[in-house]
């Protein structure tokens, strides 16, 4: 399964693990993602999806998500 947001398209990062020593090596940012029973008013039924926090938050404000 991807590491991708349904909602908002959130995926994984990159970037650089710095040391002490300011040695650099790479590394992923990974979005913060949960399973989540949301609501599809147009559909009138509850799909499980994998969404971010932010989207979450944004969905919750909406009163989408049980």
């Amino acid at each position: 399964m991807a590491k991708r947001c349904a909602i908002t398209g959130k995926r994984a990062g990159s970037g650089h693990t710095v040391s002490h020593a300011n040695k650099k090596s790479m590394r992923r940012f990974n979005p913060n993602l949960i399973s989540k029973r949301v609501w599809v008013p147009e559909e009138k039924r509850w799909v499980r999806m994998r969404i971010s926090t932010k989207a979450l938050k944004t969905l919750d404000k909406k009163g989408w998500v049980r």
